[in-house]
């Protein structure tokens, strides 16, 4: 089948699919009307789109080397873009993004423009060029470049970037089947898994691809519908890219007379003053701790001697239980509870204030912060590998460039919304939740509060709730949108569909990519070259099953938010990969001996200064340099890179002639066939 008459057939598949999809979402709404029950909406949503995806999978199984690493090479521009748009946007884009900004307002604008600019680096350095080299994996290209003391480093960068990224994905997975189809989070985390694998195990890049457009459509519509109604309910106008902003400069006439208001101020000065009770159990450690112990026993005693409620008790005794064994576990335990506390006592910042900060000093902080951020994301995203694979699978060159095009249209949508779900649901939370008698609050509070993502606490024992007493997780702002705005709850199985699509596609892609820099770059490259195909694909199979166990274990014990746990993974890849390839591309001078400094330095300070500053790692902002956050860890590192492989570069031999043969091949236009160095690995010998 030649290229013309593939595109044809793919437009009109994914065009009649979209239609279908349309049409299933008519269906439910339909069912809904007449009597179905929301549990049996979730089931529906979520396994039909589980079984559409395992579909795909099975119909794009392959043996073949070149369409399990890189689709055969034939994924159209417009399509790539679809796939690549799946691939990107995951539970932290999904899920995690509308929270973010929803918190953090201004700050949290960073994460838009990051993420959004580093495509144009991506045009502009990396994929055009990637594609030319024409191999499969970027291991393959730094150890051509290099040799193979930077490929190893690069399976090792790749190795932990995509770890930190899919456990992400995996613990979103674990978060939407938990909630819609009512299993524990542990269980959802492995059911998921299951529809992981389905896709990336059977096919390899070729089933990924074709499953990703797929998951784009579902992902894209289900993000859009919500807030478009919402816009309707809210302004009148269902265009909530457009209307957001007036319905911003309300909010901040709403702000300024909530976050005043005496019992808001009656509350915040409560949890201040629980945060010194902590501070004074900090400072009388460890006797403090037992101290701790006996009040909480007699408190329990008392109780029971006076008939108490039997709720009273049980909270008691819980307490009582789950006080630390240590005086070095009570001081994390309560220096976190002390964080947490500190953080609710604070008067909130308005939504639109840039650099919110009580004087110029902490503005200071809040401003070197943003722009890390800015560039960590920024870089981040043009050197992540499972990203950047993506451009091997096109045609052309050409259409390599207008890959990254459709790219950035399709991730735009979501990007440009995202503003505006913060906006709908702060305005609805603040006007209709907040105030309301504690005991008429909506279903969704105690759905989402029995997950442990929404806290309330009435600290001044009023009956009413107050803002500084309602804690809401990042990662419930999205899921939780349909039913907070009380639309039908078929939008809300949407959502929870259209989560799970941009979980599922970026974890295929993550897990994709680690297994194949250990059975390709590692095993195949420097082990045993002389490998079969057979064994080379059922290596990397199982070596993904494996990886995927691993990182759902992980994601069991959930160890942080979405979105800090994707960010950590964008200043890794920042910091690791970034400088080596723009280097490789564009320097000849630079050779292995700099490349395997800039890559081993910018990986190892990263780590160590989020290891030294992130609280679940057992570090402290205390430790910080310049205050920066550990999720812009790789501001550090990067800079390192850039430096020691300049540095060593010049101080050392130039790389050989074959390998400044590849740079300037690479580097210009050649739209015939490809040119071959060294065989099916690059330059083999290009070690320094």
């Amino acid at each position: 089948m030649t290229q013309g008459a593939f595109n044809r057939r793919l437009r009109r598949l994914y065009g009649w699919y979209t239609v279908g999809f349309v049409v299933f979402i008519a269906l439910l709404a339909g069912a809904e009307r007449l009597g179905l029950g929301q549990r049996a909406i979730g089931y529906t949503f979520l396994f039909a789109t589980l079984v559409l995806y395992a579909g795909i999978g099975m119909l794009s199984r392959t043996a073949d080397v070149s369409e399990f690493y890189v689709a055969g090479r034939r994924v159209p521009a417009l399509f790539n873009g679809m796939a690549t748009g799946a691939d990107w946007m995951s539970a932290a884009s999904f899920i995690g993004l509308a929270g973010t900004l929803y918190f953090g307002g201004y700050q949290g604008l960073a994460f838009v423009m990051g993420w959004t600019g580093g495509y144009v680096l991506v045009a502009l350095l990396l994929a055009p060029f990637l594609r030319k080299f024409g191999q499969f994996t970027i291991p393959d290209f730094l150890g051509a470049r290099y040799g193979n003391g930077a490929r190893l480093m690069a399976v090792v960068a790749a190795i932990v970037a995509s770890f930190s990224y899919v456990v992400a994905q995996i613990y979103g997975v674990g978060l939407i089947t938990s909630r819609f189809i009512g299993i524990e989070f542990e269980i959802g985390v492995f059911v998921g898994l299951a529809g992981i694998l389905v896709c990336s195990f059977l096919g390899g890049m070729r089933a990924v691809t074709w499953t990703q457009v797929a998951q784009y459509v579902v992902l894209i519509v289900a993000y859009m519908l919500p807030v478009f109604i919402l816009s309707q309910q809210v302004t009148g106008v269902p265009a909530p890219q457009v209307m957001y902003g007036g319905v911003l400069a309300r909010l901040g006439d709403v702000e300024k007379r909530l976050f005043d208001a005496p019992r808001e101020v009656e509350a915040r000065a409560y949890f201040r003053a629980r945060a010194e009770e902590i501070d004074a159990r900090l400072a009388g450690l460890p006797a403090s701790l037992e101290d701790e112990r006996r009040t909480l026993a007699k408190r329990a005693e008392r109780l029971k001697q006076a008939n108490a409620p039997i709720r009273e008790i049980h909270a008691t005794e819980r307490a009582l239980r789950g006080l630390p064994k240590t005086a070095q576990e009570a001081r994390v335990m309560w220096q976190a509870e002390r964080r947490s506390l500190a953080e609710r006592a604070e008067r909130p910042q308005p939504h639109a204030q840039a650099f919110p900060a009580e004087d110029e000093n902490a503005a200071s902080v809040a401003r070197r912060n943003f722009l890390a951020l800015l560039v960590c994301l920024m870089f981040g995203t043009a050197a992540l590998p499972h990203v950047l694979i993506r451009y091997y699978t096109t045609p052309s060159v050409r259409e390599a460039r207008e890959s990254v095009f459709w790219s950035l249209l399709f991730i735009f949508l979501l990007y440009v919304t995202a503003p505006a779900y913060a906006v709908f649901a702060k305005w609805i939370i603040y006007n209709d939740l907040v105030g309301a008698n504690l005991t008429h609050l909506p279903s969704w509070v105690g759905s989402w509060g029995r997950l442990g993502l929404v806290r309330i606490e009435d600290i001044n024992l009023d009956g009413v709730l107050q803002l500084a007493e309602l804690t809401l997780n990042t990662d419930v702002i999205v899921l939780a949108t349909p039913e907070i705005a009380g639309l039908p709850y078929v939008v809300s199985g949407l959502v929870a569909a259209g989560a799970l699509a941009a979980a599922l596609s970026t974890a295929d892609g993550l897990l994709l990519t680690i297994a194949n820099a250990l059975s390709h770059d590692l095993y195949y490259k420097m082990i045993d070259p002389g490998a079969s195909t057979q064994r080379r694909l059922v290596l990397s199979k199982a070596l993904l099953l494996v990886v995927a166990l691993v990182a759902a274990w992980v994601a069991s014990l959930k160890p942080d938010s979405i979105l800090f746990m994707v960010g950590l993974a964008f200043s890794l890849a920042a910091a690791a990969f970034f400088p080596a390839l723009v280097c490789g591309v564009f320097w000849r001078r630079a050779n292995g001996w700099g490349a395997l400094a800039g890559m081993t330095a910018g990986l190892a300070i990263t780590l160590y200064y989020a290891g030294i500053t992130h609280p679940f790692f057992g570090g402290s902002m205390a430790r910080a340099w310049f205050d920066i956050q550990p999720i812009s860890a790789g501001i550090f590192g990067l800079g390192a890179g850039f430096l020691l492989i300049v540095v060593i570069s010049l101080l050392t031999p130039p790389p050989r002639r074959e390998v400044q043969d590849l740079v300037q091949h690479v580097r210009y236009p050649y739209l015939g066939e490809e040119f071959d160095f060294g065989g099916a690995g690059g330059v083999r010998d290009g070690r320094p």
